[in-house]
């Protein structure tokens, strides 16, 4: 189905029938990653699985979106197709928006792989590198002239920033700049549903550190640890997952 939402079209493929389960992908990603974890809980359940703004078959925001937005944009749907009470599942990215949504919205369950929220401690070499580039830049940009400056600051951020910020588009990099670094810690109590939390032990970009913090803080909380896999624990063991899952929603 297609969600329009601030005249901007949002793709969300709907499965199933029973209670509502809504899914969150992960930046750089597609509902299309939860294909196969969609195709168990659509057995029992209604499964909403969204293309975010900005990724898949859905458009990009007109303006610079934080998390508070994606998550607005995602109350909205949840009120305007009279869902209640649903069981959020949010990888990396996508955990941003879930625990935002369920630390104030009735869910009936959570679940939270990888998830990002808890900010980052940075080495200071993180810091140099940022700063160096913010300066490179501002020179190029004052002193050069603007092709020229451009080719430049393009090559600099492909040699220094993320893969993630350098395939994105220019609006989609000032999204991700704003998200990346929003601490969420302050919400995770506030989290009253049961939450699963299923991590990779060598998770590299959100650490297993963040899921012990988020077990500790959310009051009924469960951690399942993927040993060898990283970011994409959930992918990289299927099978775990969907035994865990199968049991957490009772399938």
């Amino acid at each position: 189905m297609i969600y329009n939402y601030k005249n901007r079209d949002i793709y969300v493929d709907v499965t199933g029938d029973g209670e509502p389960v809504i899914l969150l992908h992960g930046w750089g990603c597609t509902h299309q990653i939860y294909s196969t974890i969609q195709q168990i809980l659509s057995t029992k359940y209604k499964v909403y699985n969204f293309d975010f703004p900005g990724f898949g078959d859905s458009e990009e925001p007109t303006k610079v979106w934080g998390t508070e937005e994606y998550t607005c944009m995602v109350e909205s749907f949840v009120k305007d197709n009279n869902i209640t009470c649903p069981a959020l599942v949010g990888h990396s990215f996508g955990g941003r928006i879930s625990i935002i949504f369920a630390s104030r919205n009735n869910v009936s369950r959570v679940v939270l792989i990888d998830a990002a929220g808890i900010k980052p401690k940075r080495p200071l070499k993180y810091y140099f590198k940022v700063y160096s580039f913010k300066l490179i830049k501002w020179l190029c940009n004052t002193f050069l002239p603007k092709a020229q400056a451009q080719k430049i600051i393009d090559k600099r951020r492909k040699n220094a920033g993320s893969s993630d910020y350098s395939n994105a588009s220019p609006m989609m990099r000032a999204i991700l700049s704003k998200v990346v670094n929003e601490d969420l810690t302050c919400l995770l109590p506030k989290i009253t549903a049961p939450t699963l939390l299923f991590w990779g032990n060598m998770d590299t970009a959100t650490p297993l550190s963040d899921a012990k913090t988020m077990e500790r803080l959310i009051p009924d909380a469960g951690l399942v640890v993927a040993h060898g896999t990283g970011h994409f624990s959930f992918l990289e063991n299927h099978g775990l997952f969907a035994s865990v899952m199968k049991s957490f929603f009772k399938i």
